[in-house]
């Protein structure tokens, strides 16, 4: 599974960023459109997975992710990797 941040910043909604999760099955995508509270969409052999915060729990406005924000984004990318991995071994 590779995930990457395709999209970030200011929504309708709030802030938001959106997860672009790639070599996944067909089978493991719809698992997990279907299980997620967050809003997924399948697109092709891409599964876009779209987290909304609220602007204090917003990960990428700190002063340090504006200095360093590959990391911040690298980390993210990393953190959601982790979480979909366990979710997907509930399937």
């Amino acid at each position: 599974m590779i995930v990457n941040i395709s999209d970030y910043g200011d929504g309708d909604n709030g802030k938001f960023i959106e997860y672009s999760v790639s070599g996944l099955s067909v089978s493991q995508m719809e698992f997990l459109n279907r299980n997620l509270d967050e809003k997924t969409v399948i697109n092709g052999e891409l599964l876009i997975v779209i987290v909304s915060f609220d602007d204090e729990l917003y990960p990428l406005q700190s002063d340090a992710a504006q200095i360093r924000q590959d990391d911040f984004i690298a980390r993210e990318e990393i953190e959601m990797n982790v979480f979909l991995s366990s979710f997907l071994e509930d399937m």
